[in-house]
């Protein structure tokens, strides 16, 4: 194979989308590069269009543009009474496609390791100003079932104990390990309705 320095650097940043390796991500260039006006550069402008105007909102978590307020944080009209508490944006989407919930939603930017500053890595302290300044109810912990998951759940319940928000979590349905994303929409519908309270 030709070595080409721009394609094998493509090569590799393409390898660290999740779910492929050097052989899709060749696959995938091979793609761009035959259909350059048709995929290509669409493609380009698009990524461009999200580096310069998409960003993570700094309270809530989730996807905003940069131009706007944040939709989640200030939908106000709605008086919504839960927060669902998640720990990443994909697992916000599989949630929101199902329709089971309707709150907001707060997304932490992952889990805590015993080894990290645990407010500084995940977005827990917000949380907290939410759940007083938003007169929430209810929050709904939907970490994943792994160790990591159950560490920051039982975190974000220490951290909101007197804030005297009802606290519950995802119930039957979670395997052990398994993470929010991957679930189908019967198994999120049933861990939802069955949530139980900590």
């Amino acid at each position: 194979m030709m070595e080409l320095k721009e394609i094998d650097e493509l090569i590799k940043a393409v390898s660290k989308f999740p779910g492929l390796g050097p052989k899709s991500a060749k696959r995938i260039i091979l793609k761009l590069i035959n259909n350059k006006d048709e995929i290509m550069k669409p493609t380009i402008n698009a990524l461009a269009n999200v580096y310069k105007n998409i960003s993570r909102c700094n309270n809530c978590g989730t996807l905003k543009s940069l131009k706007e307020e944040c939709e989640n944080c200030n939908n106000f009209q709605k008086k919504y009474s839960k927060i669902c508490v998640v720990e990443n944006i994909a697992d916000q989407w599989s949630i929101e496609s199902t329709n089971i919930f309707r709150g907001y939603f707060h997304i932490l930017g992952g889990t805590i390791s015993g080894k990290m500053d645990k407010s500084q890595r995940v977005l827990i302290d917000s949380l907290k100003e939410r759940v007083k300044n938003q007169k929430i109810e209810e929050v709904i912990v939907a970490t994943s079932a792994t160790v990591e998951g159950q560490t920051t759940a039982f975190y974000i319940e220490e951290t909101l104990k007197n804030t005297k928000v009802k606290i519950s979590k995802l119930a039957q349905g979670l395997p052990v390990g398994g993470e929010i994303e991957s679930l189908d929409d019967g198994t999120l519908f049933s861990a939802f309705k069955n949530r139980t309270q900590i």
